[in-house]
């Protein structure tokens, strides 16, 4: 009989996050798959586990999935882990286990830590429909891009993002979604700094600047979904919105507009926005 290939979750900070259930598989399979051998051996000492470990990586992917399901089909069970939280979120395995289905071979999950579900759960914002975008580009251009296709987005978004980045993100998100949609920050979730921080993106964004050690660390951005519709803005007030888009800046236009016609500032902005994507 062919093996099972687990797919276990560990912590992403806190050794106490981690389950009885996954130190069983981790001390019990053949061999275990993991994304960075310095990395794992610290979680791999911390709970006397001496299970054999292989390099699984974006490098050598395409490598390692026939060796390690080679295995599985020959009757050993073997366990697949990131360097932290869930596997296949943001990380490598995606291929394996795809592999695996398709050779009919059994696959387990072993649930437990995710930094977008802890971030999620306490960023005070919708969690009934969300969406997970990953990690943004690196380049404003593309970032630009791609913030600019959420833009209706109307589901709760999940961003990660690198420390090094924060900032330029933050401005991104504000050129496009502005100064008063909710956001979360959820930084070094379960470690020792933990940080998390709830407001608008100008309050965020100010924050951040201030504080330099809110530069720092594994961040998870969880951003409010764009609750504006078209027919909250009546006629008049979008006639008086594309006026003062012909004469002033986007943000002044949109908090004269508010001032004017009594409109909340975000749905202007959001319509502003709308309108500046139409042909002339």
């Amino acid at each position: 009989m062919s093996g099972t290939l687990y797919i276990v979750a560990t912590p992403i900070g806190n050794f106490g996050d981690i389950t009885e259930r996954a130190l069983t598989v981790l001390r019990n399979v053949a061999i275990v798959a993991v994304e960075d051998t310095r990395h794992s051996r610290i979680l791999f000492q911390q709970f006397a586990i001496d299970t054999p470990m292989l390099a699984y990586h974006d490098f050598n992917e395409d490598q390692q999935v026939e060796r390690l399901l080679a295995r599985v089909d020959s009757g050993e069970d073997i366990a697949l882990i990131s360097d932290a939280g869930t596997p296949l979120v943001s990380d490598p395995g995606y291929h394996l286990v795809r592999q695996a289905h398709k050779q009919g071979l059994k696959v387990v999950p072993i649930p437990g830590p995710s930094a977008v579900i802890a971030a999620l759960c306490c960023a005070g914002l919708a969690s009934d429909r969300f969406t997970f975008e990953g990690f943004l580009p690196a380049r404003s251009a593309s970032r630009l891009a791609t913030l600019q296709a959420l833009q209706s987005e109307s589901r709760t978004m999940i961003f990660y993002e690198a420390p090094h980045r924060i900032m330029e993100c933050l401005i991104d998100l504000q050129k496009c979604f502005g100064d008063e949609r909710e956001i979360t920050m959820a930084r070094e979730l379960t470690k020792t700094f933990e940080t998390i921080l709830f407001g608008t993106i100008l309050q965020l964004l100010e924050r951040v600047k201030s504080d330099a050690n809110q530069q720092k660390g594994e961040i998870v951005l969880v951003l409010a979904g764009c609750q504006a519709k078209r027919q909250e803005v009546d006629e008049s007030s979008i006639h008086t919105l594309k006026i003062l888009l012909n004469e002033l800046p986007l943000k002044q236009a949109c908090a004269l507009a508010a001032q004017i016609t009594g409109q909340k500032k975000n749905i202007l902005y959001a319509m502003a926005l709308e309108l500046k994507q139409q042909p002339v």
